[in-house]
């Protein structure tokens, strides 16, 4: 995310360094993806659609966002039917977190 320019606006509403939020996001990711609740003994039950009201997200950050994780997901997970499973699932999730249109 950040070297690619065609994410520049999630790069920019995203806290500088990024390392805290890698950190919270492999958390949640961790336990999103069945491993130990770690992320919600730390901060909680997810409530992912609150904790980004704060954050203006439309359509086009979304995509961003999912560009990023089709980057990471196919350079990552060899097993190209399950990346495509849980890109499908994330999409859903992404999709719910939009929270202002064009």
């Amino acid at each position: 995310m950040e070297s690619d320019p065609l994410v520049a606006d999630l790069l920019a509403i995203h806290p500088k360094p990024l390392t805290r939020i890698r950190e919270v996001f492999a958390l949640y990711l961790t336990m999103w993806l069945g491993g130990p609740n770690t992320y919600e003994q730390q901060f909680g039950h997810p409530r992912l659609r609150a904790r980004h009201l704060p954050f203006i997200v439309t359509p086009v950050l979304k995509e961003q966002w999912m560009y990023c994780m089709r980057k990471a997901m196919f350079t990552h997970v060899s097993d190209k039917a399950l990346a495509n499973k849980l890109l499908a699932s994330l999409n859903q999730l992404a999709e719910h977190m939009i929270n202002k249109e064009e």
